[in-house]
């Protein structure tokens, strides 16, 4: 995959500096200072810099020399975004949900009770019902970022768990990963879908058209991941993933055979609707619940991780369907990508 083009004066330095043999004293690894928290989640030069960061501890890129990902001044650089970004989620994101969450209850009741509130706009009945081919798309287009890498960021907790929270980990993710069939995988499912769309399936092919508010949904999880102390918020926004994941996937399902999909277009969508019918209960109760069992103190955790995966979610959502009110599309074009805040 081939780096993206920048967004910003900080992505400018990072994606200008890796095709570059590591140095510490690299000017563009020096950590950042000055820039307000505010708005992270929706800073597109923030955003695109921390999802090449976390990149080369996925696929890593092209021409990059793969010893950028462990290079000190590259990690202090890192670590100046993920600083920006948690405290935003924290602060601005997370934080409206979690003074609704009733953390006095045992964590599964907590969570289904997050869950079951209406959070963001209806863009799972749009697709359904009234969203025209481009506009389900664009959909998938968003989605891709994340589905075609579905299990990897979450994968991350399994050695960070423990006895009956790691065994009940890996039995989700066993069938994120298609039980060990790659056919069956969920990322092989959703790039049917893309075929189907006459969409390019490579992994990132779309990282340039997707703005800040979807780059956060993916970075978030890797956030999580890549930290054993956020290990209870990694399992929280996986429960919640699960437990909001069924009904939308009938309707998207529903609403790609509306225009035309076929049985191997749906089949990601209707693989979800049963399989997370399952993964739900397993997430709160046989994840989150023993988590929280042998961890007390990493209750407020796990519903952070939760609110946070509900909220920026729902921010994804209302730009789509804003954009599509406005009759222009919900991608990144080329003028709107050099915006850093939007």
């Amino acid at each position: 995959m081939r780096l993206p083009p920048a967004r910003g004066p900080v992505s400018d330095r990072l994606i200008g500096t890796l095709p570059t043999p590591p140095s510490r004293a690299h000017p563009a690894l020096t950590p950042l200072t000055g820039r307000g928290a505010s708005g992270a989640a929706a800073d597109e030069d923030l955003q695109l810099a921390l999802h090449v960061c976390y990149e080369l501890h996925y696929r890593g890129w092209e021409g990059v020399p793969e010893e950028w990902e462990w290079d000190p001044g590259l990690l202090a650089l890192r670590a100046s975004l993920e600083q920006r970004f948690e405290k935003d989620l924290r602060t601005r994101v997370a934080a409206p949900l979690l003074r609704d969450a009733d953390t006095g209850r045992g964590i599964a009741e907590a969570l289904q009770r997050l869950t079951e509130q209406e959070h963001g706009p209806p863009l799972a009945a749009h697709l359904q019902r009234d969203a025209n081919a481009e506009e389900f798309r664009e959909f998938v287009i968003h989605r891709s970022l994340y589905q075609l890498k579905e299990g990897d960021p979450h994968a991350w907790g399994i050695p960070r768990l423990a006895g009956p929270a790691k065994a009940a980990l890996v039995e989700i993710l066993a069938d994120e990963y298609g039980g060990g069939r790659a056919e069956r995988m969920h990322a092989e499912l959703f790039r049917r879908t893309m075929r189907g769309l006459g969409l390019e399936d490579a992994y990132g092919h779309y990282l340039a058209r997707v703005p800040a508010v979807t780059l956060a949904t993916s970075n978030a999880i890797s956030l999580f991941g890549l930290h054993r102390r956020l290990r209870g918020a990694l399992v929280g926004h996986l429960a919640a993933f699960e437990m909001t994941s069924s009904l939308p996937n009938r309707r998207y399902g529903n609403g790609l055979r509306r225009i035309g999909g076929t049985p191997a277009d749906t089949a990601f969508y209707d693989e979800h609707v049963t399989a997370d019918a399952v993964h739900e209960q397993i997430a709160a109760h046989d994840v989150c619940g023993a988590l929280v069992q042998a961890e007390p103190a990493l209750t407020e955790d796990v519903l952070f991780g939760a609110a946070c995966a509900l909220a920026l979610d729902a921010r994804m959502s209302e730009h789509l369907l804003s954009r599509w009110r406005q009759g222009v599309s919900s991608l990144l074009t080329e003028s709107r990508r050099c915006v850093s805040e939007v």
